[in-house]
């Protein structure tokens, strides 16, 4: 699958063979199995190995990548899970509390050293952050220009930044994020856009309650994401339709590229009674290039 059309991803716990069975059917773009904050560790030994046997169970990502979240860098556990995943050829790998692109150069050369045991192309695994789980990580957002070619994307998330800092809650009093969270959001949007890969946002804890994931959904592709990580099948199409353009979009987008492609040499053109210029082409070529309803 081209990375440019991934728009839901699923989080699914490593150690379930039945939640893993349920999310090839899900519709999500991509499924994250979860080897850090979802399980505990006496059951790690055993996620591990059903991660990489589901893995080589799917050689076809054709429809559906698979990605691993691995435990944080310096722990312990991150190279245990490096070496149990890696021959099994995720398409990327999730770094939780990455401070900076530093970080995602060291997962890099790892990656390297055990694609070349595995015989995988070298490069073969992606990589994606979690860029604002600690105060640090806030001050590292501009480091992942430039940092890997395996880059993929750069996410961001709430609850551990909150637990960090020590806060009773990451709402405000009336029930959306509070500024130093849509700071984390807002810095993570922009530092994905300044290292030109995809911008992920975070998860919608409240799974049952669809009017709010649409409300988020709306507000991230409004914002300029490109897509958001689910934690329930239920939340899928919900995702795939909000960062999907519609008719009326589609028409509309085409129309401005006709219009441009009529007035060739031109920086600005007129169409419906408003003048637009090379943004607006800018945008519209997007939508086109995006999965459709």
């Amino acid at each position: 699958m081209n990375a440019t059309l991934l728009r839901s991803i699923l989080f699914v716990p490593a150690d379930s063979d039945r939640k893993l069975e349920k999310s090839a059917s899900s519709g999500a773009d991509a499924v994250v199995l979860d080897l850090e904050d979802s399980i505990s560790p006496d059951r790690l030994p055993y996620a591990r190995d059903l991660a990489a046997r589901y893995l080589q169970s799917r050689p076809d990502r054709s429809e559906q990548q698979l990605w691993i979240r691995v435990n944080q860098l310096g722990s312990e556990l991150l190279l245990d899970d490096l070496a149990a995943v890696v021959r099994a050829a995720p398409d990327a790998l999730m770094l939780p509390k990455c401070a900076s692109g530093a970080d995602v150069q060291v997962l890099a050369h790892y990656l390297t050293a055990l694609e070349r045991r595995e015989g995988l192309p070298v490069g073969r695994i992606a990589v994606v952050p979690v860029a604002t789980e600690t105060p640090r990580a806030m001050f590292g957002l501009d480091t992942y220009s430039g940092s890997s070619d395996r880059l993929l994307g750069l996410t961001w998330g709430a609850e551990d930044l909150s637990a960090a800092v020590g806060a009773s809650s990451n709402k405000d009093s009336h029930g959306g994020l509070s500024l130093p969270y849509l700071l984390a959001r807002s810095s993570c949007l922009l530092g994905a856009k300044a290292a030109d890969v995809l911008a992920i946002d975070g998860i919608c804890p409240d799974f049952r309650n669809l009017d709010v994931l649409q409300t988020e959904v709306a507000q991230a592709r409004r914002d300029g994401f490109n897509a958001k990580f689910a934690i329930h099948p239920a939340q899928v199409q919900a995702i795939n339709e909000g960062f999907s353009p519609d008719a009326m979009e589609v028409a509309r987008a085409q129309a401005i590229v006709q219009a441009f492609q009529e007035q060739q040499g031109k920086g600005a053109v007129q169409l419906d009674g408003v003048m637009l210029d090379k943004p607006h082409l800018t945008q519209a070529q997007r939508i086109l290039a995006m999965p459709r309803r």
